[in-house]
């Protein structure tokens, strides 16, 4: 199991959630953060800290929302698992689903 970061996120990146993270797994695309399902420890101390609440638990992420679940998982499928998000620095890309979307916010 793991968390998942939802469309809320999606042009904010405030990184509350990067600074709680105490495995530093939580990566950085050019319009949304990424939680790496593999080195996530569940510890769930991104979830409150997010002002949009835009991360949940694998298994709470409501319905209008739930392909979140796999944009996570295949944004790494060719980054793999370096071992930590501050190795990588900002990614120049998002995944496709979340590339396509319009501008959010404001």
């Amino acid at each position: 199991m793991t968390y998942v970061i939802a469309q809320p996120c999606v042009d904010v990146k405030d990184r509350a959630c990067i600074d709680e993270c105490p495995v530093d797994c939580i990566y950085e695309g050019e319009r949304s953060l990424y939680i790496h399902p593999d080195e996530c420890v569940d510890c769930g101390a991104c979830e409150p800290v997010c002002p949009v609440e835009a991360i949940y638990y694998e298994d709470d992420v409501p319905d209008e929302w739930s392909d979140y679940y796999q944009v996570n998982v295949d944004f790494f499928a060719e980054l793999g698992s370096p071992g930590g998000a501050a190795k990588t620095g900002v990614l120049p890309y998002d995944h496709p689903l979340v590339a396509a979307l319009p501008p959010q916010g404001d």
